[in-house]
């Protein structure tokens, strides 16, 4: 992706969440958003505060143009996210803005946890495990605080509401992506 649209993202998403929080900006206009924007993504906006997470969600599939996905998520980020408070304006400038622009995931096959670790490459590759009515991701920026695969697949278990060793037992179903990632300076 070119810096300029990475650039523009970053101002539409922190825009965005402004808006939301009724700061008067000028408007950014459609006619604007680089060409690159305008088709089909899926991304995942992550804020922090002070190095801490303070909001991330994000789409996992292409299902509108990706400056489209950005402003909602980043709306969503800010202000819907159920593990936090909504931001409040205070917080507003305190916070980092994140960019995740999703690749299509990709279903893996794999015999076992030792076959899943060779198929599986931290720091590269983002994971969605689905198991029945239960699934959950986490992206590649995760392995920075969950190095191992088997802390990182006892957690992503955990998450999805299954049992940490659900990787061990119950042969989830493992969806591999990638991600080009970009944050505000």
């Amino acid at each position: 992706m070119k810096e300029e649209t990475k650039k523009y993202l970053l101002e539409l998403s922190r825009y965005s969440i402004l808006s939301k929080l009724g700061h008067t900006r000028t408007a950014i206009s459609v006619k604007d958003v680089p060409e690159e924007a305008k088709s089909q993504g899926a991304c995942f906006v992550t804020l922090t505060k002070s190095g801490e997470l303070r909001g991330c969600i994000g789409s996992l599939e292409a299902h509108r143009p990706l400056y489209e996905d950005v402003i909602g998520n980043s709306e969503n980020a800010a202000f819907r996210d159920p593990r936090f408070p909504p931001l409040s304006a205070e917080e507003a400038s305190s916070v980092i803005i994140e960019i995740s622009v999703l690749t299509p995931r990709q279903e893996i096959s794999y015999s076992g946890f030792q076959d899943l670790k060779k198929k599986v490459i931290p720091h590269r590759h983002g994971v969605y495990l689905s198991h029945s009515f239960y699934s959950a991701t986490f992206l590649p920026q995760v392995w920075e605080q969950l190095n191992s695969h088997e802390e990182f697949f006892s957690h992503l278990c955990y998450k999805a509401g299954l049992d940490p060793d659900c990787i061990l037992n119950d042969h989830p179903k493992i969806e591999l992506y990638t991600v080009e990632n970009f944050k505000e300076e």
